[in-house]
């Protein structure tokens, strides 16, 4: 077998493997041992997000970048730097390498001199992994400081496999996902300005045992991202996750101290200051319903369209709304209910609502 099509057979298996009905953890090893067999990696980073506000939902990191997570959530919501994950959800192109961003110039990235160069690691290769129009996750590929880095090549091999990832992360969020029907209690967690927990309720505790802790870290990333984002000026961000059990979990960060413009600095004498409130909630069926039109696939018509038949529109109803004709509103049914594995409103409902 030659090597191209040893490399051809490679990614085939990949793809093949993100459309096999993986869970989370299956899927990120399955990834990142397919990745390997085409292209060299001495670390890697892996995270799923909200495709609604772009926040890591999960993180895993290989040594030596688990050590430095702290220091990367710093970089990629606080410090001016080139490839953040959240550009590259909304750009053009989805891939990119360190060396191709900065011209060759790595010292002109904050990540580079103050992280990954003093962890012996050099060029990245990093990833929005997207399909349609949402992102699903976050990829980076690193290697040791060495002048060569990655090759356009192998940026667009990483770019023709991205969506197929990002298809297997959305499908993950479907397995054994329904709606939990029981009336848990938010909870809520006090952190201080450098990030460690105050206090925490009973209730926040409960919800948290079902999110994976981020790597070297005691909490989850999703708890570490909503308040980096929240430090770096972001007005009450939030994210939806889905639990261990499949029931699905907001996360919402707050500054304490009262009035002001939200940043430490506006409240620097109090004795809350610098604080800041985590709620984690459970989500009612009704709140996870955008996120599990797209997990499903679902164009932005057809999401319209499901969610006016969530609110009880009527096929003339819906088409007055959306400004189509009947027929059309009937054709993006269809797609729907093949797309969610229904066969009738009723069933979309249910499905969706739980009633």
């Amino acid at each position: 077998m030659s090597p191209a099509s040893g490399a051809e057979r490679a990614e085939r298996d990949l793809v093949r493997l993100c459309h096999s009905g993986l869970d989370l953890p299956a899927l990120r090893a399955g990834v990142l041992r397919s990745l390997r067999r085409l292209l060299p990696v001495d670390a890697a980073f892996f995270a799923t997000a909200d495709p609604h506000t772009l926040l890591f939902t999960s993180a895993y990191a290989e040594e030596p970048l688990a050590a430095a997570t702290a220091l990367f959530l710093d970089n990629e919501f606080g410090d001016d730097d080139v490839n953040k994950f959240t550009a590259l959800a909304t750009a053009r192109t989805h891939v990119s390498s360190l060396d191709a961003a900065t011209r060759g110039d790595r010292f002109t990235s904050g990540r580079y001199r103050d992280i990954m160069r003093p962890a012996g690691l050099g060029d990245e290769l990093r990833a929005a992994l997207t399909v349609g129009p949402d992102c699903w996750g976050y990829l980076c590929l690193h290697r040791t400081d060495h002048p060569l880095g990655f090759t356009p090549a192998e940026a667009a091999l990483l770019a023709r496999v991205g969506p197929h990832i990002a298809h297997g992360l959305r499908q993950s969020l479907l397995l054994d996902a329904t709606p939990h029907p029981d009336r848990a209690r938010p909870g809520v967690l006090l952190l201080a300005g450098d990030g460690s927990v105050v206090s925490t309720t009973p209730e926040a505790d409960a919800l948290l045992e079902q999110l994976d802790p981020a790597p070297r870290l005691p909490l989850p990333a999703v708890v570490y991202a909503v308040v980096a984002a929240l430090n770096a000026g972001r007005a009450t961000p939030s994210a939806h996750v889905r639990g261990a059990s499949g029931r699905w979990l907001a996360v919402h960060a707050s500054r304490l101290g009262g009035p002001g413009t939200g940043h430490p600095a506006d409240h620097p004498a109090g004795p809350t200051s610098g604080r800041v409130a985590v709620v984690v909630e459970p989500c009612a069926a009704r709140a996870t319903v955008p996120i599990r039109l797209a997990a499903h696939g679902l164009s932005a018509r057809e999401s319209e369209v499901a969610g006016l038949v969530l609110r009880g529109a009527s096929t003339r109803g819906i088409a007055a709304s959306l400004h189509i004709s009947p027929h059309t509103v009937q054709d993006h049914l269809k797609h729907v209910f093949d797309k969610l594995g229904v066969r009738s409103r009723r069933d979309l409902v249910g499905l969706l609502l739980g009633g």
